[in-house]
């Protein structure tokens, strides 16, 4: 159990220390909450901060829980047999809404052009995993762009997603991997909504962060 995002970050950034000033290396936040974290990891490793923006594609009457998610360009990653029990209209458009999302969060969140990744060591942060599909969709998302080295990570998380997720990247680093996990907020004692507002600031405060040479 952690306190908020805030010390979730700071705990998970001394799990990371060995990339701290490390060069060619980036950290990327999935919004709005994994951006919290990611600011608190960047910032005691010395990193500098940008976001990947998968969305999650919940349940029908159920939006928390995740049936697959898209990558930022809208390439799917479903779980077959979820998909196979809900309306094909519907997935059509629930993924069409979502990557508008993506779109809109990407124009709004981001000053200037994306950094390049190309040949980095990139720590994909999040605030927590659950299915884990939206982390596998921003997993896809960085590799199509080129990044020489993948970690994940993640504060808490779901034992049978981490496994998952270990095999599509080159690390992963979880403090705590519960044996029954729900949600992810059942994990923080204090578990706020993220506003843009707040993402926006956390993230032009970043590029005040000494990178290293």
């Amino acid at each position: 159990m952690f306190k908020d995002r805030k010390e979730a970050g700071e705990k998970l950034a001394q799990a990371l220390v060995k990339y701290k000033n490390a060069p060619e290396t980036i950290v990327l936040a999935l919004p709005r909450g994994g951006v919290v974290v990611g600011f608190e990891v960047a910032r005691a490793l010395r990193l500098p901060l940008d976001i990947v923006v998968p969305r999650k594609i919940g349940a029908p009457g159920n939006p928390e829980y995740a049936i697959g998610a898209i990558t930022e360009t809208g390439d799917a990653m479903m779980n077959d047999e979820e998909v196979r029990q809900v309306d094909k209209e519907w997935l059509k458009q629930e993924m069409e809404k979502e990557k508008k999302e993506a779109e809109r969060r990407l124009t709004a969140y981001r000053a200037g052009s994306p950094p390049r990744i190309e040949g980095k060591t990139v720590i994909i942060v999040d605030d927590g995993m659950a299915t884990g599909y939206t982390m596998r969709a921003a997993v896809a998302s960085v590799r199509a762009r080129k990044a020489a080295k993948i970690i994940v990570a993640i504060p808490h998380g779901a034992g049978d997603s981490i496994e998952q997720i270990r095999r599509e990247v080159d690390e992963v680093a979880a403090l705590e991997i519960p044996a029954v996990y729900f949600a992810v907020g059942a994990h923080y004692e204090e578990f706020p909504q993220i506003s843009d507002a707040e993402v926006i600031s956390l993230l032009r405060a970043s590029q005040t962060i000494e990178s290293p040479k």
